[in-house]
């Protein structure tokens, strides 16, 4: 069995077994069996980190259905591999030639030392910022909530930001601390760090110790990576919330009523969330269609490679960005921070943007086929956050016909595995080919 589908399985084994855990009576609020459909999709939406929900999830399941939830969105948010890869380390068992080679096809690694080291500094990581993070909200919801329930809410919700899964035991997400300073920080901060790639945050970490151990180079060179990525999410973050602030300042039902300070905070929330998370501060069924269409567009892009976010990714962006910069000034090299880009890296952000494209035009022409009577751009919104797994809704989710909800299961699971892990899955390992064939000019544009 090839590595890509040893992977798209094991997310589907996930899967299942928390479909089947979350009808179970003990998951379900009311005590009763709970709706296959309902369990399948909320399972898939925590498995992909999306956040997509039928249900309420603070009011239908109980507080062992919410726990499940809660460890569904950490192995998915982690990724099966490497959950799985934790456990073996555990329990002592070999790490061996062929987990390396999963832990890498996972996180689009391509090298393979230090695996073993990788997954644990994933592990620490992860554990570190939502113990910390945890701290903090807790501080917050034990004064609204007591510290019982304050502690589970404090504890939910970091994890769930962390893991960019964007579910909320409330029924509003975050709208009722939209005005929380705290709050809003320790969020949008999660959702950042968890959305840039463990391996930005690795590098950041090893640079401190080189420094505070004073053995910092002065010509101290970070990867392309880690330039790409850390840009690429600035720049998105500052447009985005100039963005929102331009396209919803004289609307009523988002900022318009809100005080100055209260529109900065909004809009940089919702410009954080928009990419990758799923949470929201205000209605997104009340925005501008200018406010949607940007957040179509940042959903699109989504988090970086090896984070817990969804999108073609920011270096896909990047390189497709400056590949169009060089046709444009007749360069025939890709080059990035004084790198070039290999010609292969640049076809394979062509296949991903192309096969992403295809995915959520044919998935929104079918639901459109099925619901007839919902706006187009509510449905294009809804397929885009579920193929992103973002997990924002205008509020049709739970309205969708069961086919409709499958077709958004499906587009939840591709969106988290990849499309060209999943059509690799299919087709298994490419074969390459030491045929060559004559060039022949094309007109192109």
């Amino acid at each position: 069995m090839t590595i890509a589908r040893t992977i798209c399985l094991g997310f589907i084994a996930v899967i299942s077994v928390g479909t089947i855990l979350l009808m179970m009576p003990f998951a379900v609020e009311t005590g009763n069996w709970g709706s296959f459909i309902t369990a399948l999709f909320t399972s898939t939406s925590a498995v992909c980190v999306t956040g997509l929900i039928v249900v309420d999830t603070g009011t239908y399941f109980s507080f062992w259905g919410e726990l499940i939830i809660l460890c569904l969105i950490q192995i998915g948010g982690l990724g099966y591999m490497t959950t799985s890869t934790f456990l073996i380390l555990l329990i002592g068992k070999k790490f061996d030639f062929r987990q390396k080679i999963a832990i890498s096809e996972s996180f689009d690694r391509p090298f393979l030392q230090g695996s073993r080291n990788l997954v644990i500094s994933i592990f620490v990581t992860t554990f570190i910022l939502e113990i910390i993070a945890t701290i903090v909200l807790y501080s917050i919801f034990s004064q609204d909530y007591g510290w019982k329930q304050g502690l589970w809410l404090a504890i939910f919700h970091s994890v769930s930001a962390w893991n960019n899964a964007g579910f909320s035991l409330f029924p509003d997400s975050l709208i009722q601390y939209q005005s929380s300073i705290p709050i809003n920080i320790v969020i949008t901060t999660l959702i950042i760090l968890g959305g840039i790639g463990y391996q930005v945050i690795i590098e950041v970490f090893l640079w401190f110790l080189d420094f505070f151990k004073q053995k910092v180079h002065p010509h101290y060179e970070f990867s392309l990576n880690f330039k790409v990525v850390t840009r690429t999410t600035l720049i998105l973050l500052i447009l985005g919330t100039v963005g929102f602030f331009i396209t919803e300042l004289h609307n009523n039902n988002t900022l318009a009523e809100l005080p100055f300070k209260d529109k900065i905070i909004t809009a940089w929330f919702q410009s954080v969330t928009t990419r990758t998370a799923g949470f929201n501060s205000i209605d997104i069924g009340a925005m501008t269609k200018a406010g949607l269409f940007i957040t179509i567009g940042l959903m699109f892009i989504g988090a970086s490679p090896s984070g817990t976010g969804g999108g073609i990714k920011t270096t896909t962006l990047s390189i497709l960005y400056n590949s169009t910069k060089a046709v444009l000034r007749g360069q025939e090299q890709v080059v990035m921070h004084k790198r070039e880009v290999p010609v292969s890296l640049i076809l394979k952000a062509m296949a991903v943007v192309f096969g992403s494209g295809v995915t959520v035009v044919c998935i929104t022409f079918f639901i459109s086929l099925l619901h007839s009577d919902f706006e187009f751009q509510s449905i294009f919104f809804e397929v885009v956050s579920a193929f992103a797994t973002v997990g924002l809704s205008t509020g049709i989710t739970s309205s969708l016909s069961v086919l409709a909800k499958l077709a958004i299961v499906f587009t939840m699971y591709l969106g988290r595995v990849g499309v060209l892990l999943f059509m690799a899955a299919i087709v298994g390992d490419p074969q390459p080919s030491r045929i060559e064939y004559p060039e022949e000019n094309l007109l192109v544009g």
